[in-house]
């Protein structure tokens, strides 16, 4: 599925969009963003062990009133209630593999922090050893003050062990000023887990809105201009696969393994959001403009769309849309669009760089279509990625301090994002970057790091006006999912819930494909057997949890 696949895209995408900031939770009062000034408590300045004694503010006037606005400048004076007598080094614990231009950025970043009397020191989990390492670190082996995580990297689980030094209301405006002034206050909630908020998450809420790519000169050839709606569409998914596909073998769209990007188009047209994303165990609503009813959630398959969406589904595949094989072919669906292979292709923002690798070929030409443009727009959650102090940091208001600029002082956050200026990027006047020679010495897109501290101030310069008619356009029609903090704890049904993935890993696909005799047969078979494998029991203990976190609301 694609699903599983987004890290991978997330490398080409990361320096494109911008994330990073969050504030706001029911039990915080928000510094006044346009007072310029945030207020900061004087402490004993003992570690861990300060107190505050008396209300003092540091002065943040004359910097921008949005970190977009213009380059930000941390300084000592910002941290007086942290004390910077002593050396000490933060140890951070990230996910990616190590830069070969790593050292040398980390030496700028030292010599930034000289003033500061902090160093920086950074550990690296390879994307094939995270996975076992991560809980070990936080167990106590290890110096560790901040940790990249997230709801996909094991936030949910290390916060119920306490692995995670809570971030309190004042703990943020006394040690991390910049962070108080700029994080965007709606972000707070969503690494707020059991009343404690674990978790800085990012700054911005990036539109992933579902589009289709297409070959455009196939458009043209055979009389089509542009596609507004899905009719339009699978007009011309139907004459590829009937004047296309005999002769030049090129599929209408070159599926592997299932349609589930396709369904997702499918389903904006409904405006629906998902209250539990779990491989195929997918519990969707339809959005009203506010907090869904338990009653209106329900297991996607078992709404009118997806029975219908499996019927286009069917028609497309019996015309040869896409190859008979399709739930065991092993090229994607995008990297057969990029080879020529396939005419379309379906996802988020990620497809202009498979057109722009199909346009390398002579007489190519790609063009992306929104066919929802009347429907609200999904955003990618301000917690998908996140930076925590460990529970165990020895010096967690420095560990602060350090996050705290990483993600807000304008020089420190370039250099660990993009690198060394004038060797791996160059900014223009409108500080727009450009990444230059060596920019694939630093990596950063590929380390979790750069993901949870990007703020909203960097943008790519020359972004193609195609992309950018779509991007914008998403901007005013963007909705949070409002159940995106909502987690299910599935322990107590845990049996139930594999027995009904593994029906529905046995389903889903082949109905996304179309690849069934009878599209109602199976599907009502499908959902029959997912009634018998404990579905009632699995909606009983998510009800009961979705009332509890209700109640909070």
């Amino acid at each position: 599925m694609k699903k599983n696949k987004l890290v991978s895209i997330i490398l080409i995408l990361c320096l494109l969009v911008t994330m990073l900031a969050g504030c706001g939770r029911s039990s915080t009062t928000a510094t006044d963003n346009s007072s310029g000034t945030a207020k900061v408590t004087e402490s004993a300045k003992t570690g861990s062990e300060a107190t505050a004694t008396e209300t003092s503010s540091v002065s943040l006037d004359g910097l921008p009133e949005s970190v977009s606005a213009g380059t930000i400048a941390a300084s000592p004076d910002f941290y007086s209630n942290t004390d910077l007598s002593k050396d000490y080094t933060v140890n951070m614990y990230l996910i990616g593999d190590t830069p070969k231009a790593w050292d040398e950025v980390l030496l700028k970043v030292n010599e930034y922090l000289k003033p500061y009397n902090t160093q920086l020191a950074v550990t690296f989990m390879s994307w094939s050893d995270y996975q076992t390492m991560y809980s070990l670190v936080l167990a106590g082996g290890e110096d560790v003050d901040l940790i990249f995580t997230a709801p996909w990297c094991y936030m949910y689980n290390e916060a119920a062990k306490g692995s995670f030094y809570e971030l309190k209301d004042d703990f943020i405006t006394n040690y991390m000023p910049l962070t108080r002034k700029y994080q965007a206050d709606e972000s707070w909630s969503e690494t707020n887990i059991a009343g404690k908020t674990v978790a800085v998450p990012s700054n911005v809420a990036t539109p992933m809105g579902k589009i289709v790519a297409v070959r455009q000169d196939l458009m043209e050839k055979y009389g089509m201009s542009e596609l507004k709606t899905w009719d339009d569409y699978k007009k011309f998914m139907l004459t590829i696969a009937e004047k296309e596909t005999p002769g030049s073998g090129i599929y209408a769209l070159a599926a592997a393994t299932d349609n589930n990007e396709l369904w997702d188009v499918y389903r904006q047209q409904s405006d629906t959001f998902l209250a539990l994303d779990s491989s195929y165990l997918d519990m969707m609503y339809q959005y009203n403009g506010g907090i869904p009813a338990k009653e209106d959630i329900k297991l996607a398959y078992e709404y009118d769309s997806f029975r219908n969406f499996a019927k286009d589904m069917k028609e497309m595949a019996d015309a040869g849309c896409w190859s008979r094989s399709a739930l065991t072919n092993t090229v994607t669906d995008d990297d057969a669009f990029g080879n020529l292979q396939g005419a379309s292709i379906a996802w988020n923002a990620s497809v202009f760089t498979y057109m722009e690798q199909a346009e390398k070929t002579a007489g190519v030409k790609c063009m992306a279509y929104d066919l929802t443009t009347d429907h609200l727009v999904g955003a990618e959650a301000y917690s998908n990625n996140d930076m925590a102090i460990a529970a165990g940091s020895k010096n967690p208001e420095r560990a602060a301090m350090i996050l705290d600029m990483m993600k807000f002082d304008t020089y420190l956050n370039r250099l660990l994002i993009l690198g060394v200026e004038g060797e791996h990027y160059s900014i223009d006047a409108k500080g727009q970057y450009t990444e230059l020679d060596k920019a694939t010495d630093f990596a950063a897109s590929a380390i979790s790091a750069s993901w949870a501290i990007k703020n909203g101030n960097l943008t790519e310069a020359g972004v193609p006006e195609r992309e950018k008619a779509i991007t914008d356009s998403w901007q005013d029609r963007v909705v949070m999912n409002p159940t995106i903090t909502f987690v299910f704890d599935d322990t107590k049904v845990k049996s139930n819930v594999a027995a009904v993935t593994a029906v529905l890993t046995d389903y889903v696909p082949s109905l996304e494909l179309g690849l069934v005799d009878d599209v109602d047969a199976s599907l009502n078979e499908m959902l029959q057997k997912c009634k018998d494998s404990g579905l009632q029991e699995i909606y009983d203990e998510f009800y009961k949890q979705y009332d509890a976190w209700l109640a909070t609301r």
